[in-house]
Formats: structure tokens, C-alpha cells, sequence
């Protein structure tokens, strides 16, 4: 390897450490006879891809750099560790190395922190240099990006002008200027204060496809240089980069060799002109007609896989459909490569993170996969190598996801909350453009007819993660100057990226209460929960039970019985009821709550507890072409933890008046013995049928993900016994399978197969 290589590895390795900033620990200890001086500490960020105010901290100590474990950290600690690096304080801080793994001693571990320290050294922690973790756990934070006034960065290291944080793509063809996403355009480097350009000898499509990646598309093409030419010849271009080589698998270019411009930018490159690149969009972001007719025709069939639980486009859990059936893949070995395989087979860029541990919530039935290990060149997940999986290896704690880079739509940028005591909350207001050029108006929302739905769009759009809740009344946020209401009949089906997209009135504004206490309001939440019935559970305990009128009182005082009971002549006869049993799992990351405060909890005296809901579950009998045939009025229910996996702990009972709720790992669980869990079958004919349970059918509380809220059976009733098969959770199953769920075998001879 020649001088000019080794000069280039030397400036990649300088790259991959980034920013380093030593900072002079906390104000020196007065020299006397009774102290000893204590080591100087400095600290500095590093690890990529991030911003400059993020990294994983190092720390030199005893004339060593090291790092410090993850365990027991705390935003706490965060905070004296950014006031350290001269930042004003920590908006957060990452596990588990987000930053990349450092090198050298690991100097502290089981730091804590009250927050008011001068420095890390006055914390509590196990001691200098004693600690039982691996480089696999170096923290990170992520400090506020506002300086600390008069903060001097004392020996920052000239390597500040040597790495590559952000990177753009400039649309100079007017018409695109004002149009996003951005898809093409001339790749530039933020350099100083300002942009500088890469020169494109060299340049080739492995390049492209990095950049477009980073910019949220999955693949590059071809770009009309000659325009670019004409337009660059008459530009005054500072040059940055130039040799870069890119294998086409890294998910952001400052993973790629290149090397740096010394001295006279302006005359550099004399053979070339700068990077442009052009990107194809995934369907989600396809522009213009045709472009998205050719997508439809792509994603013809039904895909094998998808993303569950995330609060934004293009994150969630990784679910892949296999023999007809959805599941997860284990996160053993997963890494940025596999997860960039997903994202672009998806329509998104690469990988912006790998999630393990069911950070974006546990999935439900089989795990398909394990130890995927892609190269990132494949064009499909399921090209990859992997271990097929037995439960032994693997359980649901281990379920892997995503965050993909999408391409950047503003769509925040058109709403905006006011009022509320924290950024999470507030009354909704929205920019409506009068006309091309205009300013944008703001107004408010109509909160006629708000729910969850849209104010889970509206907080998807903010970027603040899942709505906690969606609010029709909101005079107790009266802070803003808006009072005109600019938009009404808000339906959204809850998928959409924007407020925009869902169906809305339009111009004609149709709202009965136009006074800003009517105006729509949102608490934004990062976790929510996520519900889901334990399908085999239904199908192993169903049964028909003739049940004496005299037993009944109590049920039919509570709705629980279908409507021809009213004319029965009580206390004589009986109901026949299909009873089964109810396990309902909070799989999500946060604890399923009811929306009504105790307050207004209902007391049942026959039953004696509160109800803290309404409406929790529908359970209903459909003919197989969805007609309705009878339905349970198990309605109100009261919410507990009645088993929890190992290591969780029981928080919400019923009992005495108790807290209700579902904690996450929990299951709420309704025998088949108890009054009102059946439903009343007496007036439904022999024939075969679909069993239907909806939990939270009214979305009256926020979930991660309202698909798998319903579970179907097939039954088969022939007028004295029941026969329940097939129990699935709505959305387990594929497209296909779901259709000859319908229409299964045995609906037209009678049989089940």
C-alpha cells in the first residue's frame, strides 16, 4: 500500500472517531497540603453515524481513553456528562453501544448521578476502572444543542474539519425546487458554515446507492449529466471529497473511503464536475401517475413481509409471512446489513437503526427466522441466509425491528401544537395555504367527531410518537392567538402521514361548534400498548351450555343476553350460550389504561365491581358473507392483571376499588365460567359460522397497532353441539389464506375438513 493509501486510512480512521472534544473536568481542587490533585479528566464524543452534540462518551482517565457501561444509566448522568462536553444539558441518552463499540478500558460502570455534579467523578459508581461489562454496552448521550455561554473547547483536535455528518441533495431543475421529496440533485457535505460539493471522478452507481439510502429511497438510476454540466460551469463550487469508494451495502457515507481537498477548493477537480444523483422513490412517495402505476405493477402480489408497532412511517417490529402465516425473526445477529435488506425492500432507504429486544413491542405465533446474516446486497430478506428457529432459541422478548431512513416530506411543518404544559400536548393547529407563495394561515381543527384515530395522525405528523388521546374540547388550552377554524370532518383510517391525507370537508367548513373550546387537541405519547386475544385459548375451551332463566337475572340486568330474552317467560325456560374463555395480552410498551377516570367508574351491584369501560370487546356470530347472526354483550369490563410473564410484576386489581389497567407483559384473563363471557345463541339456526371477538372496537384507548385487535373462528353449529376451529388473530394469516378462511371446505357440504 502506498504513502497517498496509508494517508487515506489514516484520515478514515480519524473519521470514524469524529468529533473529539477534551474538555477540562470540573473547576481544579485548590492545591494544599491535605489533598492529593485528582487525575485530570477529559471527555470527548465519538461513534457513527450521529450528529455533533451526540456519541458515545470516552472518557481520559490515568492517561487512558475508555468508556463507561450502560448499567443503571440515567439521564441523570447525562446531563453532568453533556455539561462536561460544554453543552447546556442531555435531551437523552443510548444503550447498548448505538454508537458503535469503543476500544480500551471500560473506566466505569453502575454510575448514578443525582444531576446537579460538577463532575463524574463526584457520582457513585464501582470504582475507577472496575466493571463487569463489555464494549457491547458503552453508553451514549445525546446532549441539547445550545452551548454552555463563554464554554471554550480547550485542545479540540484539528480533526474537526475531518468527518462527514450531514449530507444533502440540492434540486437545481426549477420545477423540482419546491418540490418534495427531493429525488435528484447535486450531492453536497455540510463543510464549516456553509455546503461544499464531492467531485465525481471516480464516482460510480454504488456510490449513488449509499446516498440514496441515506436519503430515504431503495434504489438509485441514472442521471442526464450534460444539463448538470451547463448548469455547474456557470457556479462557483467549493470542493470537498473527492475518490470516494462506496461498496454499496453502508448506510451512510461517511462509512465509505474517500479523501479530503487540502487547501485551494475552488480549482479542484479539473477533470470532473460535482455528484449528481437521482433516486427512485418507494411506492409510498412515488410522484405523478404513471410513475405510481409502474410501482402498483412491482408490488403485484401480496408482500412477504412488513413493519407492526411503530409510531412513523418506515419503523416497527420486522414480521414475515411464511407457509401462509406472519411471524418475527429472533434478534440474534442482527445488524445494520439485514435490517437495510428490509428497509429497502420495503420502499424505504437503508437502515437508519437495528432494533433487538422487542424494542418495537412482541409479536404473536411463530418466529420464522434466526441469525439472519445478510451481505445487504440482496434484493429480498428472505435471499439471506438464517437458521430456521424452535421455540427453545428463541422467544417473542428477542423480536427484531427497524427504523428506516424515508425521504424528508416537511409534513411537519404544517401542524404545530399550542397551550400545553409539555411539547407532547396541546390544541391542534394547522397551516392551510391561501395561494402559491402565501404565507400559510393557521387555524384550528374541528373536534367534532375527533378520536384516536386522527389523533394518531396528527402525532405521527409532529413526530412525537402514538396519541395517549384524541380530544374534542380544549378551553383549558387557550393560549394561542389562532381562534379560526380552518378545518372539519377530520376520518382518518390512522395510517396516514399527514392530517392532508385523511378525508376532510375540504373549503367548506361544516362544524355545529366553531368556538375555540371545540377546537381538536392531542396528548402525544412515544410508548402505547398493544392488545391482542389468545386465539387457541378460544378454540380449546368453547362449549354450549343451556342455562336455567332464574340463573339470568343478574346478566340480563347487565345487557348480557340478546334481545328476544326480554319476551321469554321469566323465570321458566333457559338461554343456550357458547361460553369460552378470554386471555387478553398487553404485548405492547406501555400499559393498557381505561380512558374514563375512577370518577367515573360504574358500579354493578349484581356483580359487584366497577366497570371502567363501556365498550372493551364485541363478541359476535357472522354468517360467512359477514352478516350478523347474534352478539355477546360482554360490554363493560373490569381490568386486571391476572398472570404476568416471569420478572413482571402484577400492578392493577380490581378488588377494593382498585387501579385497573393491563400492565405490559400482563394478560387479563375472563373464565369461561363467569356471567356475561358467552354469547346468547338461542335464536341462531344450524349452519356454519364465523366467531368474532373485537377487542377496543371503538378505539377508545391508544394502541401500537389496531390490526390485530379482532380474532376469527370457524364454527359449526348443527343445533345441539358446537364445533370451533381455525382461531386466529385478524391479521396472522395472508390475504389468501384469510379467503378460504371465509369460504372454508364443509360451508356447502357440511363437512369440516
Amino acid at each position: 500500500m502506498g504513502s497517498c493509501g496509508t494517508w487515506a486510512w489514516r484520515e478514515l480512521l480519524v473519521l470514524l472517531s469524529s468529533v473529539w472534544l477534551w474538555v477540562g473536568s470540573a473547576q481544579p481542587t485548590l492545591p494544599g497540603p491535605t489533598h492529593t490533585p485528582r487525575p485530570q479528566l477529559k471527555f470527548r464524543l465519538a461513534g457513527y453515524p450521529r450528529k455533533h452534540n451526540e456519541g458515545r462518551v470516552e472518557v481520559f482517565y490515568n492517561d487512558e481513553w475508555g468508556t463507561i457501561c450502560d448499567d443503571d444509566f440515567t439521564l441523570a448522568n447525562a446531563h453532568v456528562l453533556c455539561r462536561h462536553l460544554g453543552f447546556v444539558a442531555a435531551t437523552g441518552w443510548a444503550h447498548s453501544a448505538k454508537y458503535g463499540k469503543g476500544i480500551g478500558r471500560i473506566w466505569l460502570d453502575n454510575v448514578n448521578c443525582a444531576g446537579g455534579e460538577k463532575s463524574i467523578g463526584d457520582c457513585k459508581h464501582r470504582g475507577w476502572g472496575n466493571s463487569d461489562c463489555s464494549h457491547e454496552e458503552d453508553a451514549g448521550v445525546i446532549c441539547k444543542d445550545e452551548r454552555i455561554p463563554g464554554f471554550k473547547d480547550s485542545n479540540v483536535i484539528e480533526t474537526e474539519q475531518s468527518h462527514v455528518e450531514e449530507v444533502r441533495l440540492r434540486p437545481v431543475v426549477s420545477g423540482a425546487r419546491r418540490q418534495l421529496p427531493v429525488m435528484e440533485g447535486i450531492v453536497e457535505v455540510r463543510y464549516k458554515d456553509g455546503w461544499a460539493q464531492i467531485c465525481d471522478e471516480g464516482w460510480d452507481s454504488q456510490n449513488s446507492r449509499v446516498v440514496c439510502g441515506m436519503m430515504g429511497f431503495p434504489a438509485e438510476k441514472k442521471v442526464n449529466r450534460n444539463f448538470y454540466k451547463l448548469f455547474t460551469e456557470r457556479q462557483q463550487l467549493n470542493y470537498r471529497l473527492h475518490s470516494v469508494s462506496c461498496v454499496g451495502t453502508e448506510v451512510h457515507l461517511s462509512m465509505c473511503t474517500f479523501e479530503f481537498y487540502r487547501g485551494n477548493t475552488s480549482a479542484a477537480c479539473r477533470a470532473g464536475m460535482p455528484v449528481v444523483v437521482s433516486c427512485v422513490p418507494g411506492p409510498l412517495f412515488a410522484t405523478g401517475n404513471a410513475h405510481k402505476k409502474k410501482q402498483r405493477q412491482q408490488q403485484q402480489g401480496q408482500p412477504r413481509i412488513r413493519l407492526k408497532g411503530g409510531a412513523k412511517v418506515g419503523e416497527g417490529r420486522v414480521e414475515v409471512l411464511k407457509s401462509s402465516e406472519w411471524g418475527t425473526i429472533c434478534d440474534d445477529r442482527w445488524n445494520l446489513l439485514s435490517a437495510s435488506v428490509v428497509c429497502r425492500e420495503l420502499g424505504f432507504g437503508s437502515a437508519k437503526e437495528a432494533l433487538t429486544g422487542a424494542r418495537m413491542g412482541q409479536g404473536m405465533g411463530p418466529i420464522h427466522m434466526n441469525e439472519v446474516q445478510c451481505l445487504g446486497t440482496e434484493k429480498s430478506l428472505w435471499s439471506c441466509p438464517f437458521k430456521n428457529i424452535t421455540q427453545e432459541d428463541c422467544k417473542h422478548t428477542e423480536d427484531a425491528a427497524v427504523r428506516c431512513n424515508i425521504p424528508y416530506m416537511g409534513y411537519e411543518n404544517l401542524i404545530r401544537l399550542s397551550g400545553g404544559r409539555s411539547r407532547f400536548e396541546g390544541r391542534v393547529e394547522v397551516a392551510v395555504r391561501a395561494g402559491d407563495g402565501d404565507q400559510p394561515r393557521w387555524g384550528l381543527v374541528c373536534g367534532e367527531g375527533w378520536g384516536t384515530l386522527e389523533a394518531m395522525v396528527a402525532c405521527r405528523q409532529l413526530g412525537l410518537g402514538f396519541a395517549n388521546h384524541g380530544l374534542q374540547e380544549t378551553w383549558y388550552w387557550d393560549a394561542s392567538n389562532v381562534t379560526e377554524m380552518v378545518l372539519s370532518g377530520v376520518k382518518c383510517a390512522g395510517h396516514e402521514m399527514s392530517l392532508s391525507h385523511c378525508q376532510h370537508h375540504g373549503t367548506s367548513l361544516n362544524c355545529r361548534n366553531t368556538g375555540t373550546r371545540f377546537a381538536a387537541g392531542v396528548i402525544c405519547s412515544e410508548t402505547a400498548s398493544d392488545l391482542l386475544l389468545h386465539a387457541p385459548l378460544v378454540q380449546e375451551t368453547a362449549y354450549i351450555e343451556d342455562r336455567p332463566l332464574h340463573m339470568l337475572y343478574c346478566a340480563a340486568e347487565e345487557n348480557c343476553l340478546s334481545s328476544s330474552a326480554r319476551l321469554a317467560n321469566w323465570p321458566y325456560g333457559h338461554r343456550r350460550l357458547l361460553r369460552f374463555s378470554s386471555q387478553i395480552h398487553n404485548n405492547g410498551r406501555a400499559d393498557f389504561r381505561p380512558k374514563a377516570g375512577r370518577h367515573s367508574w360504574v358500579w354493578h351491584e349484581c356483580h359487584r365491581h366497577y366497570h371502567s369501560m363501556d365498550i372493551f370487546t364485541h363478541y359476535d356470530i357472522l354468517t360467512p358473507n359477514g352478516t350478523k347472526v347474534a352478539e355477546g354483550h360482554k360490554a363493560s369490563f373490569c381490568l386486571e392483571d391476572t398472570e404476568c410473564e416471569e420478572d413482571v410484576a402484577k400492578r392493577y386489581e380490581c378488588a377494593n376499588f382498585g387501579e385497573q389497567g393491563i400492565t405490559v407483559g400482563c394478560w387479563d384473563l375472563y373464565r369461561h365460567d363467569i356471567d356475561c363471557q358467552w354469547i346468547d345463541i338461542t335464536d341462531v339456526k344450524p349452519g356454519n359460522y364465523i366467531l368474532q371477538v373485537v377487542i377496543n372496537p371503538n378505539f377508545e384507548v391508544a394502541e401500537s397497532d389496531f390490526t390485530n385487535n379482532a380474532m376469527k373462528c370457524n364454527c359449526k353449529y348443527d343445533g345441539h353441539r358446537i364445533w370451533v376451529h381455525s382461531c386466529h388473530i385478524g391479521d396472522a394469516l395472508s390475504e389468501e389464506a384469510n379467503k378460504r378462511f371465509e369460504q372454508y371446505p364443509g360451508q356447502l357440504n357440511n363437512q369440516i375438513s
